[in-house]
C-alpha cells in the first residue's frame, strides 16, 4: 500500500485517481502509523515552496518522512519534488528536506513564458527504476516556475525550456519528477506503476 502524504498543498485525488486506474492500493493519509506501515510514500505538491514547506512542518510530519524515507521508496511530485532538496529561493530563502543536495531556483528562460506549463519531450540521462519503459522524446506535462539546481548524478532525466531543468531526479530510494506523471499519459503512469514495483 502506498501512503500519499496530506499536508494541505497538493495535488492528492488526481494521484489517487491514477493509483486507483493502475489497480495500486493507496491511502490518502496524514496519520504517521500509516506512513510507518506503508510500502511506499508519495509526497506531491502544488503552489510555493514556502508554504508547503510551513504546511509540512505544521503537520508534524517532517521527522516521520525523514525516518521513513531511509527505510522505504519516496516519490516527490512537483513541489513535492522541490521540496526534497536542500533549500530553495523562492520568495526568500527556505530550508527543504535535504533529502537530495541541491536548491531550488526560478527558471532563466529568457524570451519564454514563465511558468513552463504543458508537455515537453524528456531526455534520459542516467536511467533508473522509473525510467524502464522511458524513451528520449517521450513527453510529459510540467506546470512550474522554478527547477532544481543539482549535480547531474542526481538527475536521472532532464527537459529544455531554454535551459536544461532536472525532470526526474533520484538518490538511493528517494525519487522526484518535476512533472505530473499522473497526468502525463502512458509515460507517466508507467512510472508511477515502476514506482509502485518497488514497493513490493
Amino acid at each position: 500500500m502506498l501512503a500519499i502524504i496530506d499536508y494541505g498543498a497538493g495535488n492528492l485525488f488526481s494521484v489517487k485517481n491514477a493509483l486507483d486506474f493502475l489497480s495500486v492500493e493507496s491511502v490518502i493519509t496524514a496519520d504517521p502509523r500509516v506512513l510507518h506501515t506503508a510500502d511506499g510514500l508519495i509526497l506531491p505538491g502544488v503552489g510555493a515552496f514556502p508554504d508547503a514547506m510551513r504546511r509540512l512542518l505544521d503537520t508534524g510530519l517532517v521527522p516521520v518522512i525523514q525516518e521513513q524515507a531511509q527505510q522505504k521508496p519516496l516519490l516527490g511530485i512537483c513541489l513535492g519534488m522541490q521540496l526534497l532538496f536542500e533549500e530553495s529561493f523562492e520568495f526568500g530563502r527556505t530550508q527543504g528536506l535535504g533529502f537530495i543536495p541541491g536548491v531550488v531556483q526560478l527558471i532563466q528562460a529568457k524570451g519564454l513564458k514563465i511558468p513552463h506549463m504543458g508537455w515537453n519531450d524528456l531526455t534520459v540521462l542516467h536511467p533508473c527504476a522509473l525510467t524502464a519503459q522511458t524513451q528520449d522524446g517521450d513527453y510529459v506535462y510540467f506546470i512550474h516556475s522554478y527547477r532544481a539546481e543539482t549535480e547531474q548524478a542526481y538527475v536521472s532525466c532532464y527537459t529544455t525550456y531554454g535551459e536544461q531543468i532536472p525532470a526526474l531526479v533520484h538518490k538511493g530510494m528517494v525519487y522526484g519528477a518535476q512533472f505530473h506523471p499522473e497526468k502525463s499519459g502512458e509515460v507517466g503512469l508507467a512510472m508511477l506503476k515502476n514506482f509502485a514495483r518497488l514497493c513490493q
